[in-house]
C-alpha cells in the first residue's frame, strides 16, 4: 500500500512538473520559467533604476529628436520583417546614455535597449550599429537573461521567486540584470541572429564583425567590454559572423557611413 501511495504521488508530481514545463515553453520550444509579463516587469524595473540614477545621464528624446528618430528607424528596419519571436509583445524602447568612457550597450528583458555614447562614437558606420543592435535585441528576444540568472542565482531560487510570486525579490534581481554575463552559447547565438535579421535589410549583414575587427586591430581581444563577454574571442566572432553571412548567400549590403557620421555629430 505504501509503495502504491508513493508511486501515485511520484506520478502526480511528474505529471504536474511536465505540465509546468510545457506551460513555460518559449515560442522557440525552450524552457523558461519566467512569463512574458515577468520579462516586461524586469525590464521596466531596470529602466526605472537606471534612468532615476543621478549619476546616469540619459539623453532626452525631446531635446535630441533627430538622434532618436535615427535609432528608432534602425530598430524598425530589423522589426519590419517579423522574424523575432516577440516583436509585438516586447517594448523595444531605446535610450541613449551620455557617457563617453563606457564602451557598452545592452538590452534588458522586455526590449529596453540602451546605447552609451562611447560605443556609438567608437563604431564607424551604420551597419556596425545595426549589427550591435541586432545582437542586443536577440539577447532579449531569445530570453537569454533567464539562462544567466539561473547560472547566477540557481534554478531553485528562481522557482521560489516566480512561483512564490515574490515580486519584491524579482525586482531586486532585476537590479543585477545589466551586469549579467552571458554564456559563450548565448553570445554566439545572438551574433548569428543579428546576421540573419540584417541579411533581409539594406545593411551589410555582417556589420557587427566590423566592431569586433576594430577591437582586434587595436589589441583589445582580451579586454573587450563586459557586454561582449571575454568568450568567444572577438577574432573568432569575426570568423563566425562572416561564415554565417556566406552561408546565407554573401549578399553585399550598405554601410551608410556618411549618414552615420551625421548621426554621431548630432550627439553631445
Amino acid at each position: 500500500m505504501k509503495t502504491f501511495v508513493k508511486f501515485t504521488i511520484f506520478t502526480l508530481l511528474s505529471v504536474f512538473l511536465i505540465g509546468v514545463f510545457q506551460a513555460c515553453r518559449d515560442k522557440d520550444g525552450s524552457i523558461n520559467i519566467f512569463t512574458i509579463q515577468d520579462d516586461l516587469d524586469l525590464g521596466l524595473q531596470v529602466a526605472r533604476e537606471l534612468e532615476n540614477d543621478p549619476n546616469v545621464q540619459v539623453l532626452d528624446s525631446a531635446a535630441y529628436p533627430a538622434a532618436y528618430k535615427y535609432v528608432y528607424n534602425l530598430r524598425d528596419s530589423i522589426l519590419v520583417h517579423n522574424e523575432l519571436n516577440y516583436e509585438n509583445e516586447f517594448t523595444w524602447r531605446i535610450r541613449i546614455i551620455k557617457d563617453d568612457t563606457t564602451l557598452n550597450a545592452f538590452c534588458a528583458p522586455g526590449g529596453y535597449i540602451y546605447f552609451y555614447t562611447a560605443l556609438i562614437k567608437y563604431l564607424e558606420s551604420e551597419d556596425q550599429l545595426a549589427g550591435v543592435m541586432g545582437h542586443e535585441m536577440a539577447h532579449a528576444d531569445l530570453r537569454h537573461s533567464t539562462d544567466a540568472l539561473t547560472s547566477q542565482y540557481g534554478l531553485s531560487v528562481l522557482f521560489d521567486i516566480v512561483f512564490g510570486k515574490d515580486k519584491g525579490q524579482l525586482l531586486r534581481v532585476a537590479a543585477q540584470i545589466k551586469l549579467l554575463q552571458y554564456s559563450r552559447e548565448n553570445e554566439s547565438e545572438s551574433d548569428m541572429y543579428s546576421v540573419t535579421w540584417l541579411y533581409h535589410t539594406a545593411y551589410n549583414a555582417k556589420g557587427a564583425a566590423g566592431f569586433f575587427q576594430k577591437l582586434t586591430d587595436q589589441g583589445q581581444s582580451s579586454g573587450a567590454p563586459q557586454w561582449l563577454s571575454t568568450h568567444p574571442n572577438p577574432d573568432n566572432r569575426v570568423m563566425a559572423i562572416t561564415k554565417k553571412w556566406q552561408t546565407l548567400g554573401g549578399k553585399v549590403g550598405q554601410t551608410f557611413t556618411q549618414r552615420y557620421n551625421t548621426f554621431k555629430a548630432s550627439l553631445p
